[in-house]
């Protein structure tokens, strides 16, 4: 059975598929980016991964952007290395996660994320805070339904 069951039973609500908005904003409130997102999260029983997450982005302009983050279960903590993201999860309460994390295209950037899912399980909110040099300068607002 995978650990996460067990362990982080919170971030397994999750499982299946989302879609949703993601809002790129200044800390001055300014709009920088937006795109539709589309989010398949899964708990495999077997094989070398507890968590895998497909992401399938897609912006007003045609462009799209596909991703893969497995994840292993250690030390109380879900975590990546997928050479995209480097970070980890745990959970809060019966509703929230939070992670942090670093991306390879962004050297010296250090993000911050809460995810709060819904008490009925069909919508969840979250929130990217993004980091360089101590200080914060954006924040990603992502609102997502289940399908």
């Amino acid at each position: 059975m995978n650990p996460l069951h067990e362990h982080m039973p919170a971030l397994v609500r999750h499982a299946g598929v989302w879609e949703g908005t993601y809002r790129t904003v200044t800390t001055d409130g300014v709009e920088v980016d937006r795109h539709a997102s589309r989010i398949e999260v899964s708990f495999p029983d077997d094989g070398p991964y507890a968590y895998v997450q497909k992401n399938r982005f897609t912006w007003p302009d045609g462009r799209v952007m596909e991703a893969e983050h497995p994840g292993v279960y250690r030390d109380g903590r879900l975590w990546w290395d997928t050479g995209l993201i480097q970070g980890s999860a745990w959970q809060g309460d019966d509703r929230t996660c939070t992670l942090t994390w670093q991306r390879a295209d962004a050297p010296g950037v250090h993000l911050y994320e809460l995810i709060v899912i819904a008490a009925d399980g069909l919508t969840r909110a979250r929130t990217w805070h993004w980091f360089r040099d101590g200080v914060c300068w954006q924040r990603t607002l992502i609102d997502e339904r289940r399908i």
